[in-house]
């Protein structure tokens, strides 16, 4: 055999190979990180919505949630029914994200960072892939707006109306007593309160630049916003329109509810939209998987 033809022979055999292994990767094992944290996260939900998830364990090579005779699948944090599985492309994953127990110290970005931020700010509803609505619309009973407003009740909160899930109206009357409680010792809290505004809970929306449900249109999420900022920033995107470093604001310089009200909330399930990098700050919702998921204690489910 001339050195040609051995050489043609070996490109041939090298594509071969190369097609081999690329036709075969969906035979091969996810990586244990990935099912670290997929069996982290299926059994956090499991764990905090133990009432309307049957089981959880590891099936077709993933981790799973049974609920409804269904099977969810992390999917690369997804949640995907089986039947969607392949058109796992169309869809962002949720955020099972790192959640503090206290307000981290502010630090200076990174070039990285900036980049990252600035392109939080160019992005729109049409570029960025919404998040499957499966398993939040089963969990929820909310595949519609229809079906969505036959769970949502009108609450006394803090002596004005709010619309929420019914199936946290319980969490909301007992959070209530807590801050009313904490209010007669407290004059901060006490002055909070008289100076709350408005309070948007239920609301069919999607998230701001996004093709996502918003968890106000789940009625999982209320904003406490007061009559008055008081030249206080509240909510990056707002901010991102008069100060093009939206995330440099100090916390000083943003409008933070009283610390003991932020604990009541949290220690029923509820984060602080404070405690994200795009800052929420009057914003709370119920997310109790994001804190079993990170260790920290709930006075209940």
């Amino acid at each position: 055999m001339n050195k040609r033809l051995k050489l043609f022979t070996v490109i041939l055999l090298f594509f071969a190979c190369s097609i081999f292994s690329l036709g075969n990767t969906e035979d091969m094992p996810p990586a244990p990180d990935y099912l670290k944290r997929a069996e982290s996260v299926m059994k956090s939900l499991f764990e905090a919505f133990s009432d309307k998830i049957d089981k959880v364990e590891y099936r077709d090579g993933d981790w799973a949630v049974l609920m409804n005779d269904i099977w969810y699948y992390y999917a690369n944090g997804k949640l995907l029914p089986e039947k969607e599985l392949i058109n796992a492309a169309n869809y962002r994953p949720y955020q099972f994200y790192e959640y503090p127990k206290e307000l981290p110290p502010k630090v200076e970005a990174s070039p990285e960072d900036i980049e990252m931020y600035l392109s939080w700010t160019s992005q729109t509803g049409e570029n960025i892939l919404p998040r499957s609505g499966f398993f939040p619309n089963a969990l929820w009973n909310a595949s519609t707006r229809e079906e969505m407003e036959e769970q949502i009740v009108e609450i006394n909160f803090l002596k004005r109306k709010l619309k929420i899930h019914k199936a946290i109206q319980k969490k909301f009357e007992i959070i209530e007593k807590r801050i009313l409680a904490e209010a007669k010792t407290d004059r901060s809290i006490n002055t909070w309160i008289n100076n709350l505004g408005s309070l948007a809970g239920y609301g069919w929306r999607v998230i701001a630049n996004t093709q996502s449900r918003s968890y106000h249109s789940y009625g999982l999420a209320v904003d406490l916003l007061p009559k008055s900022l008081g030249k206080k920033q509240t909510y990056w995107l707002w901010s991102s329109e008069i100060k093009s470093d939206w995330w440099n604001v100090p916390y000083n310089d943003r409008y933070h509810p009283p610390e003991k009200v932020i604990k009541i909330f949290e220690s029923y399930g509820f984060v602080w939209g404070g405690k994200w990098e795009m800052f929420d700050t009057m914003h709370f919702e119920y997310r109790p998987e994001v804190f079993i998921l990170n260790g920290l204690p709930l006075t209940e489910k």
